[in-house]
């Protein structure tokens, strides 16, 4: 079984084909998981190419692109005067995929509340469209990709079991560029000869220390950066050797340091106010552990965005406002001394 737009060789990428060999044929929900830029629509296309419905249509959707008010009816349709605007009847992507294939990008951004309906769909095999009440039926091969835990989702109650099952009957985990030994070499002459050829250039030459430094770098962005890179390549080479933009690389790198500082020094300060039960003043407050004064402690929570609420939920960082919101609570519970020196002293 030929199975093209997939480039590569490493061991990896070699039991990737195997899996998408094994599932291609037959007409189970397939689950893709990666990282962002890993190419999960491009094995979506592959298994497709190589299914019996090849000849058939391959739909994709990215649920994260869509507003959920339009969500619906982009998958199932809408009958004429279903909303306002509705001025004809138009086909969802379930129809217009109909006896093909149906990709659903993003799958963990799909909205709770159309969850049950996409569910019924798999499972009932016919749709309903906005504004009817008439069943259609349709014979769809669904695919779904996620750069998302989903199964972390289904234990917090952001997405359904049910629908998780039963999309993730065959799950394939794509592998981040960097766990690709061998593979970046491949990549790097095949976007080279596309891009060369879609500008009119004639490119025959990757010198060497270029293609180390390209096999050296941590790709965060994977095989989308890579190629994105690659054009950028293409574009500013003038002869027929490549010459890109390897500076590129430094400055990442020290952006990634400089966030990665950042990243230590938070952690570092919310486990010390862990430690002190979120006491910022007095002897046995963070502040002294740390071994800093108490308002330079406090500018620093302030700039880094720090408090209670926000470590323990992720939530947006501290302003004025959030400050002066602790402020009235600390008034309204009678505490003694200022309210300001009590929310920062506890």
């Amino acid at each position: 079984m030929a199975i093209t737009n997939l480039i590569g060789s490493s061991p990896k990428f070699r039991a990737l084909l195997e899996e998408i060999e094994m599932v291609a044929p037959v007409d189970s929900a397939v689950l893709v998981r990666g990282e962002t830029g890993t190419g999960k629509e491009v094995v979506a296309q592959a298994i497709h190419a190589a299914s019996p419905r090849r000849q058939q249509p391959f739909v994709a959707i990215n649920c994260a692109a869509i507003p959920a008010a339009l969500l619906e009816s982009e998958l199932f349709g809408y009958e004429r005067g279903a909303f306002t605007g509705a001025v004809t009847h138009r086909e969802g992507r379930f129809q217009a995929a109909d006896r093909g294939t149906l990709f659903l990008d993003e799958i963990g951004d799909l909205p709770l509340e159309l969850q049950p309906k996409l569910l019924r769909v798999l499972q009932e095999r016919q749709i309903e469209r906005l504004g009817s009440s008439r069943t259609i039926p349709v014979n769809v091969r669904v695919i779904a990709a996620t750069n998302q835990d989903l199964w972390g989702m289904v234990q917090e109650k952001k997405f359904r079991a049910d629908l998780y099952y039963r999309l993730n009957v065959f799950p394939i985990n794509l592998p981040p560029l960097r766990e690709r030994d061998g593979d970046i070499p491949l990549l790097v002459s095949h976007f080279v000869r596309k891009f060369a050829e879609r500008q009119g250039k004639s490119i025959d030459c990757i010198p060497e220390e270029v293609m180390e430094a390209l096999e050296s770098h941590h790709w965060p962005g994977n095989i989308r950066e890579l190629q994105n890179f690659i054009e950028r390549a293409v574009i500013m080479t003038t002869g027929a050797v490549l010459r890109p933009r390897l500076a590129e690389f430094h400055m990442q790198r020290a952006s990634s340091e400089v966030r990665t500082l950042a990243d230590a020094e938070r952690a570092h300060i919310v486990a010390t106010l862990r430690e002190s039960n979120w006491v910022v003043g007095g002897p046995s407050g963070a502040a002294a552990r740390l071994g800093l004064p108490r308002t330079s402690l406090i500018s620093r929570m302030q700039r880094l965005g720090l408090s209670k609420h926000s470590a323990a939920q992720n939530a947006r960082p501290w302003t004025s406002a959030d400050t002066d919101g602790h402020l009235a609570n600390a008034a309204g519970a009678g505490y003694g001394g200022s309210a300001r020196e009590q929310i920062y002293a506890r």
